[in-house]
């Protein structure tokens, strides 16, 4: 059915006014000076080229130290970081005294290395973290000018798992202002680049841990996810990221804050560069809820069943998917149906069509007591009085806002949206949720692809706003999903798909990435290209 009226006069009236802002962007540019022609050095350290699950057992063993590990990191993002600008803030001299605490902890401990790995399995392995995150001593902003003196007093529930299995966090990194974009970009810390091209995106609001990733400036890292805001930033930038089962990973200490229905839609879930790092993460991250996901259960794929998407069936609001994404994701299907002797099912799902719709509609709901979300024209003025959209849009032209244009654009289409939900949505969404979880059961995978096309250059994701959905859809429907990356395209920058499962069933996205990293050859290291 077509869109309502209100609602293309919504679209209309975006996409014109991305349309008119982006040309002005061609002429206040704040893409950072000297990059254009550049790229990142290739990794030179071996002990950049390990997983975490290997470097934590090297530690354990003493074939190399703590210190070395955390050392080679550190000079890493000195290396990269100038160029990216991943990191906002570190932790350095910390990081290397607690490096140093763990070396002595090896040394001194008695009960082998079987028990350090039980106790503590990612004993003094670096970790980086999402700045949206509460990490305690470090800033706690989102990229807000306004929370620029915001300091965290507590770890959030996944970082204080993490750090208590060994990990030893080195920084923070960027997000897009207040988590609201696909481009890790805000007047605090700057915008962040992409490694594989620096004068491209690298996803948001996870681009910092993206990027940093992906430039081998860490190993693994962690992330957060309402509306593909893990997987498009991990697809962007050629590592794995998953979007855990709602509810299983604890979402507290975030900003911004979230309505309790939002929190149905949101995950917080590893990210990392190397596909075995993903399960012993979540196991870690899970803490409790660990023994919901079957997570020591062993997979067998030549008895699952396989099916692929290729595309959201001509949605009016996305872009056409691009032919190296069609074409990787059919030889996905065809190398698994080599290697494995399966029949990978082609699906077609037509309410895919309505994905930005629901995915609206259910972001906006009110809560189980009836109040509405958090207003992002209110989030964008605390702790001060909510923002004025157009005001906001011409100290913007005259160069003197505190805000991105996207944050900006963002309160125009929210000032604008006056239609209420539409039954038909619901009914869309009800049909589509049930079709999919009774395809997939406890034994199906789902390939879908991550975005319409690979990373764009700085700024032009205004120009396709809705592109997110072919992962926000998934955060609404409340299944687990992994990104994987399948090798460089012709332009030299990261393909990937994403791999789907019944709630509760990560554990077979999770070997799905294993077998994906083995044939496709996973990260690369984007010095090398």
């Amino acid at each position: 059915m077509a869109l309502s009226l209100v609602h293309k006069a919504q679209v209309w009236l975006f996409t014109a006014l991305t349309a008119v802002l982006c040309a002005l962007l061609q002429l206040f540019s704040s893409r950072k000076p000297g990059v254009s022609g550049k790229k990142l050095p290739a990794v030179g350290d071996p002990l950049l080229l390990q997983s975490a699950t290997q470097l934590a057992r090297k530690i354990r063993r003493k074939e190399v130290s703590s210190v070395e590990v955390v050392q080679a990191y550190i000079d890493r993002i000195q290396e990269v970081n100038p160029l990216v600008n991943a990191v906002v803030k570190d932790r350095f001299a910390a990081a290397l005294q607690e490096a140093a605490q763990v070396d002595k902890l090896i040394e001194e401990e008695t009960g082998g290395e079987e028990v350090l790995e039980d106790r503590l399995p990612l004993l003094g392995v670096p970790l980086s973290v999402k700045e949206s995150f509460s990490l305690q001593g470090m800033p706690f902003t989102t990229g807000s000018i306004a929370r620029r003196h915001v300091v965290a007093t507590v770890d959030a529930p996944p970082v204080a798992l993490l750090k208590r299995a060994g990990a030893i966090p080195l920084g923070v990194t960027n997000t897009s202002e207040l988590c609201m974009w696909m481009e890790s970009h805000n007047h605090l810390h700057g915008i962040t680049n992409n490694p594989y091209d620096l004068e491209r995106i690298p996803g948001g609001s996870s681009g910092g841990e993206g990027s940093i990733l992906g430039a081998a400036g860490a190993v693994i890292g962690v992330g957060s996810d309402i509306g593909g805001s893990i997987r498009i930033p991990c697809f962007f930038n050629g590592v794995f990221g998953h979007k855990t089962t709602p509810g299983v990973v604890s979402c507290d200490n975030q900003y911004p804050p979230f309505s309790d229905r939002q929190h149905e839609y949101l995950s917080t879930g590893p990210m990392c560069r190397y596909a075995e790092d993903l399960l012993p993460m979540l196991k870690i991250m899970a803490g409790p809820n660990a023994h919901k996901l079957s997570l020591n259960t062993e997979v067998d794929l030549t008895k699952l069943r396989f099916f692929t998407v290729p595309h959201d069936g001509g949605s009016p609001l996305t872009s056409p998917l691009s032919k190296e994404l069609l074409d990787i994701q059919r030889k996905v299907v065809e190398r698994l149906e080599a290697d494995l002797g399966v029949k990978v099912q082609k699906v077609h799902f037509p309410e895919l069509r309505y994905s930005f719709q629901i995915w609206e509609t259910y972001m906006g709901l009110p809560d189980k007591e009836g109040n509405p979300p958090p207003s992002f024209t209110e989030l964008l003025g605390k702790p001060g009085p909510p923002v004025w959209p157009l005001w906001e849009l011409l100290k913007w032209m005259l160069g003197k806002s505190k805000h991105t244009m996207a944050a900006i654009g963002l309160t125009l289409l929210e000032m604008t949206h006056i239609s209420k939900p539409s039954n038909l949505i619901f009914q869309r969404k009800e049909k589509l949720q049930k079709e999919m979880e009774d395809l997939l059961g406890t034994d199906g995978v789902l390939l879908y692809p991550s975005h319409t096309r690979v990373a764009p250059k700085h700024h032009h994701i205004l120009l396709r706003p809705f592109d997110f959905v072919y992962t926000g859809i998934l955060n609404i429907l409340g299944l687990p999903v992994t990104q994987c990356p399948l090798g460089l395209g012709g332009e030299g920058l990261p393909l990937g798909v994403q791999v789907v499962a019944g709630k509760l069933q990560d554990h077979l996205t999770l070997a799905m990435a294993l077998y994906l990293e083995k044939t496709f050859g996973g990260w690369r290291d984007p010095g090398a290209n």
